[in-house]
């Protein structure tokens, strides 16, 4: 699948098959696309931790409100960012670069695997001192968002609707 058709039929996936486990080969891949997104001075703050423990994804649906369908996906992918990795310079503008450095591997993440057959939803509206204490994450990586990973039961039909260009193209001036 080329990239672009990857963007195309990438869908919030809420349906998971609960029969079908992610292999790590297939994480890694996914990860890997997280590394190779940009950030903020080259810091490269993104860390992930993966989560297969039932119980734990239980807690963590729990916690969250828009993300009861991490109960079912075998596999949550908690997307961290480890502030300490702005230093030179880039102290000050921490709450600048997270959501930035945060979302750009997101959506790596989240388009290598839909290339891969698998379905993802992510969800930033968590209680992040829950999903702290639950796998043990330091208080200078910020828990940034929780990805559902697995293979989609449903997948939606139709995609969402998009603008047209010449509804958001803008050429030479506003």
């Amino acid at each position: 699948m080329d990239v672009l058709e990857a963007i195309k039929t990438r869908r919030s996936i809420r349906d998971y098959d609960t029969g079908k486990e992610v292999s790590k080969e297939l994480i890694e891949q996914i990860i890997e696309a997280a590394r190779w997104a940009p950030t903020a001075g080259n810091r490269q703050p993104v860390e992930i931790v993966v989560v297969f423990d039932q119980e734990k994804r239980e807690k963590m649906a729990s916690v969250s409100g828009y993300a009861p369908y991490l109960k079912d996906s075998p596999v949550a992918l908690v997307v961290c960012v480890n502030q300490n990795k702005y230093t030179k310079g880039y102290e000050t503008l921490r709450e600048f670069y997270t959501p930035m450095d945060g979302s750009a591997a997101v959506m790596n993440m989240m388009i290598m695997a839909t290339s891969l057959g698998l379905g993802t939803c992510w969800d930033s509206v968590f209680d992040k001192n829950v999903i702290r204490e639950l796998l043990k994450i330091p208080e200078h990586v910020e828990p940034f968002c929780i990805i559902a990973l697995g293979y989609p039961s449903k997948i939606p039909e139709n995609p969402p609707r998009r603008r047209p260009p010449e509804e958001y193209i803008h050429w030479y001036t506003y």
